[in-house]
């Protein structure tokens, strides 16, 4: 995913403050400045999504102590002008048949080490590095990975729209029919839930049948979901710009006790990862309360991916709730909690709620049950 809308909850200042604060953390992190391509970083700090990525290139040029620059095709100019950001921006534009590297480089310092966005085009690197020989270049995630993580109250709004959009999709999903039927069918079924829930752009509708469920990222296929099937549900999109994600496991009939109790031991482990989740506390102790609850029951040779991830404009970034991040969390930083056991050629049970720090602790934005639920 690319990109997504703005909102109209954000204003032109807003997007002033973000590209400001963000030229601010750059000097702050050594760079000379940050080169932004259309995607996900451009939309959040200027409001601008050009209506077609194409192979001309489009880069915002932002350095402390300058006015921001945004080097954009002439043809595009128009639409660009357009953006909610635009006021604070000054607008470069280049012509087919010229130089576009050459016309970023006049903006640059000739030697320096720059942040440039992670979805940039492997060609515009190349180009940049051709016309500033002397220069450096770190990714956006690498150099500064919070520039987006700790949100505002309009995005937390934003985000807990979002999640209660998907908590309704849930609550009908789990009066669907599912014996007798493919995965692709309820997945489909999902995806127009999600849609007439809100979501202008669903990403995933994961339903993983028996022993499916233990791939985490399984892709519904045409396997026919039958009784006594674990079934995992992950799924999750955009609402007005900003992202929802969440897990639920159902179970197609009575469950064998067995079932009952991993689904019991993963719904313990969100809580102590949920628990965890405080003001100045490392990410990587989210992913340890979690983490121990499952491997102290002898099932951590299971449980195979981080425990977290950051939410946002996208449904995956920064912050990761996994062993060796030591960034402290932040009143403000939304992420998923979502443990999970996946036994081979058996089943999977995966539980996963957005939550925010606040000054207290943790507030979570899905609040469907997290017992386990009995479908036809």
């Amino acid at each position: 995913m690319t990109g997504s809308t703005p909102h109209a909850s954000f204003t032109a200042d807003d997007y002033k403050a973000r590209m400001e604060r963000a030229a601010r953390q750059a000097a702050g992190a050594g760079l000379a400045g940050l080169l932004v391509a259309p995607g996900p970083d451009l939309v959040w700090l200027t409001g601008y999504t050009p209506t077609a990525v194409t192979e001309r290139l489009t880069l915002l040029v932002l350095a402390a102590g300058r006015d921001p620059v945004l080097v954009v095709p002439t043809l595009e100019a128009p639409d660009a002008e357009r953006a909610p950001g635009a006021s604070s921006l000054t607008l470069r534009d280049w012509t087919d048949g010229k130089d576009p590297y050459a016309a970023t480089a006049a903006l640059l310092d000739t030697a320096g080490r720059f942040g440039i966005s992670d979805n940039t085009w492997a060609m515009h690197l190349l180009g940049l590095q051709q016309a500033l020989p002397g220069t450096s270049y770190a990714s956006l995630t690498e150099a500064l990975p919070m520039l987006r993580a700790v949100k505002d109250a309009a995005e937390l709004q934003l985000l807990a729209a979002a999640g209660a959009a998907a908590d309704a999709a849930f609550e009908e999903i789990r009066a669907v029919p599912f014996a007798g039927r493919r995965e692709s069918d309820v997945a489909a079924d999902l995806a127009a839930l999600l849609r007439r829930s809100g979501h202008s752009q669903v990403d995933f509708t994961i339903v993983a049948s028996g022993p499916n469920g233990a791939n985490p990222h399984h892709e519904a296929d045409d396997r026919v979901i039958e009784r006594g099937d674990m079934v995992v549900l992950d799924f999750g999109g955009l609402v007005d710009g900003y992202g929802s994600d969440t897990s639920r496991t159902v179970h197609v009939g009575e469950p064998s006790d067995e079932e009952r109790r991993v689904h019991d031991l993963v719904r313990e482990a969100q809580e102590a990862g949920f628990r965890a989740v405080r003001p100045d506390a490392a990410c990587q102790e989210v992913d340890r309360a979690a983490r121990a609850v499952i491997t102290d029951a002898g099932y951590g040779e299971y449980f195979i991916h981080r425990t977290g991830h950051g939410i946002g404009v996208t449904t995956h970034e920064p912050p990761y709730m996994i062993e060796g991040e030591e960034q402290p969390l932040v009143p403000g930083m939304c992420f998923s909690v979502e443990p999970g056991i996946y036994l081979p050629g058996r089943f999977g049970v995966r539980i996963e709620d957005i939550v925010t720090v606040t000054e207290e602790g943790g507030r979570r934005l899905n609040n469907t049950t997290r017992e386990m639920v009995i479908v036809d």
